[in-house]
């Protein structure tokens, strides 16, 4: 197989058009963001547990979500402008500020006018300080990042960096959890390695050691992709053997509990070394799968996939807030609970995911309207 890609391949970059089986892979999962995170919030845990709620908060939430969303970081770092360390540095600050930024809007905010409105305490301030500093993947997206410029500082190769990351994977698959028997200690330490405790609380989504591998890989395949000659006959030796291998273990591992589709939240998001390998097989299966798509998508359906694939750090800010401020508080105060029947959490989920997408829009237009006038109002335009 290694023989038959390398003739694929040429000597220099030659594909470096916009790729739209990317496109479509990372605007395919923000588009389920919001039934996701609608369904995990407002189904019962024992709900969860089955039928088209444990579709979307095991299946398409898990291995179809994240695990694909970062592989397609990765192969965006080889097709980026950013290439120097520094440049890299700064995504990560800036990407980990938006973090924290998005986290005071989704979490702090709306808990404490939760808990001013209700005064209760045990839905809104004992849990705060982990939700609002806990973990999630636009965390984990900077501290890749920073971890990347930090390794293209030291100018390793591309095998030294990911022989570096399946070390960390494999060695956070042996320690397992860990536990500082402090709050804020599980919590930034949950930052790098998975973290759990007593309460339940901690919220350590995404470390670091354990799902650095994804992009990393995706970096790696980047480099063969953006040298490929003939894309469809690329994924057609590349593509079916990876896709075969993740669904042949998806029913197995659903029905024995195995790794990642086992009991707690942390059984993916502490994936062991090997659900990340089936994982990446299906990133590189799924890639084969969009490519071929791709070929039936007008340039109207191409052009939505592009713009939401384009926005994805605003979609996934903005969906969000108004994800946690109408189930956890909205809901939460009106009702008692924020369990609600199957089809209404579909029709907030659709209505939710309608409004962010314009909201994403027309702060993308506005956004460019600024710059463009800050450009056009620059001191000495036009002067030669």
């Amino acid at each position: 197989m290694l023989k038959g890609i390398n003739g694929m391949l040429a000597d220099e970059p030659v594909n470096t058009r916009r790729q739209y089986d990317v496109d479509i892979a990372k605007a395919e999962m923000v588009l389920m963001l919001p039934f996701i995170h609608c369904i995990i919030e407002c189904t019962s845990e024992e709900d969860l547990c089955s039928g088209i709620p444990y579709l979307f908060d095991t299946i398409i939430g898990g291995p179809f979500s994240a695990p694909m969303y970062l592989f397609a970081m990765g192969i965006g770092l080889v097709y980026s402008r950013r290439v120097l360390p520094k440049q890299k540095l700064i995504r990560g600050l800036v990407m980990t500020g938006i973090f924290y930024l998005s986290n005071t809007c989704r979490f702090l905010i709306p808990y404490l006018i939760g808990y001013r409105i209700s005064g209760d305490r045990g839905q809104f301030i004992e849990p705060l300080f982990y939700r609002w500093l806990g973990n999630d993947v636009l965390l984990f997206a900077g501290l890749t990042y920073i971890t990347i410029a930090a390794f293209r500082y030291l100018k390793l190769s591309d095998r030294a960096i990911f022989g570096i990351a399946a070390a960390m994977t494999l060695t956070s698959s042996l320690i397992g959890d860990v536990d500082t028997h402090s709050m804020f200690g599980n919590i930034f330490l949950g930052y790098l390695i998975g973290t759990d405790d007593a309460t339940g609380l901690v919220i350590s989504d995404f470390p670091l050691m354990t799902w650095l591998i994804v992009p990393v890989a995706g970096m790696v395949f980047g480099k063969v992709l953006i040298r490929v000659k003939d894309k469809d006959a690329f994924y057609r030796k590349i593509s079916p053997l990876p896709l075969l291998i993740a669904l042949i273990y998806f029913p197995i591992g659903i029905h024995f509990g195995w790794g990642m589709f086992g009991e707690g939240q942390n059984c993916y998001y502490h994936m062991k070394i090997w659900d990340v390998c089936v994982c990446l097989c299906l990133d590189i299966g799924m890639l084969g799968v969009w490519h071929n798509l791709s070929y039936l998508m007008d340039g109207r359906a191409k052009a939505f996939l592009r713009e939401v694939s384009a926005n994805i750090t605003s979609i996934y800010c903005i969906h969000w807030v108004f994800v946690r401020s109408i189930t956890n508080v909205i809901l939460y105060i009106k009702n008692g609970t924020q369990i609600l029947p199957l089809w209404e959490t579909m029709l907030l989920s659709l209505a939710i995911l309608i409004v962010t997408l314009n909201i994403s829009h027309y702060y993308k237009v506005l956004k460019a309207d600024i710059i463009t006038r800050k450009h056009i109002n620059s001191p000495g335009l036009g002067k030669s």
